[in-house]
């Protein structure tokens, strides 16, 4: 059961960040060098990805947010961190190579190819003194997992079951991340991720078999939008 006082302190959002380029432009002629077309850039916005966007969207709604990731020592992190900390209370995590991004190109609001850069995965090892403190602080816990190690690592996740009896735990997982731990209050899979996870076609199917698989308390399947389907271990009686 969830306390009141649980409740007061701060949504900790701990999962994998990456920073995110839209180039936008027009195309009106094929390059000489060969078949492709030529963007005139008009416009370049840099912003966070991943469990940098969950925590910022967070953030934004006036909620106090910390934000447990892996930022590398490169030019790229240091982008991500500085659109991140005027708005959220950032704790990083060591990070071991560079910093992923993800660079979109498109012309006329046509998207023409994306880049993807960067290597970076999670250390694994001791956690860090003001994350730990951060997870005995909240109030909430959303896990973003885009399958970069965070979600992975043993010393979080030891973190997090301690934390389960006493806060909200909700878990969107990734195709290549961990099992979810044990006990989330929900776990948010799309439909393509449940079906992967379940074996099964029908989202009110895959979320009882996921609900038994990760032993969680709910599970939404989200199906873009139609909106979602959530299946409870316990539904309240009405």
């Amino acid at each position: 059961m969830v306390t009141s006082g649980a409740r007061a302190g701060p949504l900790v959002v701990l999962g994998d960040s990456m920073l995110d380029i839209d180039i936008e432009g027009e195309a009106s002629r094929l390059s000489p060098e060969a078949p492709v077309p030529v963007v005139d850039v008009t416009r370049q916005r840099r912003r966070p990805g991943g469990a940098g966007l969950a925590a910022l969207l967070a953030a934004r709604s006036g909620r106090d947010v910390i934000l447990l990731t892996a930022i590398g020592e490169d030019n790229l992190g240091d982008t991500l961190r500085e659109l991140l900390v005027d708005h959220l209370d950032l704790r990083s995590l060591p990070l071991d190579g560079s910093t992923v991004s993800k660079c979109r190109v498109a012309a006329g609001e046509v998207p023409l190819l994306r880049l993807d850069s960067g290597s970076g995965r999670a250390c694994r090892g001791q956690l860090p003194s003001d994350a730990a403190r951060a997870l005995e602080s909240a109030g909430a816990i959303l896990v973003a997992d885009y399958g970069r190690g965070v979600a992975g690592l043993p010393a979080l996740r030891q973190a997090l079951v301690r934390k389960m009896s006493s806060v909200p735990v909700v878990w969107d997982p990734h195709p290549r991340g961990p099992t979810p731990v044990r006990s989330c209050s929900l776990i948010t899979p799309n439909a393509a991720e449940a079906q992967l996870f379940s074996g099964a076609e029908q989202p009110a199917e895959q979320g009882r078999r996921l609900c038994a698989s990760w032993h969680a308390r709910a599970v939404a399947v989200t199906i873009g939008g139609r909106g979602a389907v959530l299946t409870e271990v316990n539904p309240p009686r009405t």
